[in-house]
């Protein structure tokens, strides 16, 4: 009967951690995110009222609903994101 031995060297083999997904500084959902995010709070600072007491036609108020939006629809995307797909170990180095 044959015996199976094990060679030392062989127990400290480099294995790659896989992790669920890029952290989010990494994607291009984060920029797409800020650069809309900043977009709609400058349209809400440049459009304002014409002046001849009429209502604001982009308040603050819809600025703040739009902004809202667009963070469930991002959390809502590194959701997805995370639940379907993997990363390696050196997406999280640097």
């Amino acid at each position: 009967m044959a015996t199976n031995t094990r060679n030392d060297a062989n127990t400290n083999v480099h294995r790659d951690h896989v992790t669920e997904t890029r952290p989010a500084r990494k994607t291009t959902e984060l920029i797409a995110y800020v650069v809309t995010v900043l977009a709609v709070l400058v349209t809400a600072l440049v459009v304002n009222d014409d002046g001849d007491n009429t209502a604001d036609p982009f308040s603050a108020e819809q600025a703040l609903r739009y902004i809202t939006f667009l963070t469930i629809g991002y959390m809502v995307a590194r959701g997805l994101a995370k639940s379907g797909s993997r990363g390696s170990r050196a997406d999280h180095d640097a």
